[in-house]
């Protein structure tokens, strides 16, 4: 069974990008990424149709991350009923997802960094803060956390 998992940010231009591919890096370096599809989406409609915010590219490119083109784009009630996981960069993001979508009825949401031993932190907006470091350094703890906590579940 293939495990689907979709990034969230605000724009889907920054944060939920850089986890999708971080993401895919991961199950690629470890050999499962024909157990797991992954996407990104954004709560907004702002950025609809661009590619990944150049300094966040210039960001993975630094750490060998490989991405191709990507087109920003909002989630739907049909990505709700159809990822097994929708993983939010920050809590507003799970406001925004809730006034789209309705209620979380099926506990799919969460917080990225919630699978970093249960952190209830955000993940800090680099299109605001500038500061992508911190954002990838964020994204690629909580992509490990997840990606390792999904592999025992499925070993278990």
């Amino acid at each position: 069974m293939i495990t689907k998992i979709i990034f969230i940010c605000h724009g889907n231009i920054c944060r939920s990008p850089m986890a999708e591919f971080v993401m895919k890096n991961l199950c690629r370096e470890a050999e499962v990424e024909d157990r797991f599809e992954i996407a990104s989406a954004a709560v907004s409609t702002e950025e609809i149709g661009n590619d990944i915010y150049p300094p966040a590219k210039r960001k993975l490119h630094e750490k060998g991350i490989p991405f191709g083109f990507h087109a920003a784009r909002q989630i739907t009630r049909e990505d709700y009923e159809y990822y097994d996981y929708i993983i939010c960069a920050d809590s507003s993001n799970i406001q925004w997802l809730e006034r789209l979508l309705g209620p979380d009825s099926e506990n799919k949401v969460s917080l990225l960094m919630q699978w970093v031993d249960g952190r209830k932190e955000n993940i800090s907006d680099p299109w605001y803060t500038g500061d992508f470091e911190a954002a990838f350094r964020d994204v690629d703890a909580g992509c490990r956390a997840l990606l390792g906590k999904l592999l025992e579940k499925k070993f278990a």
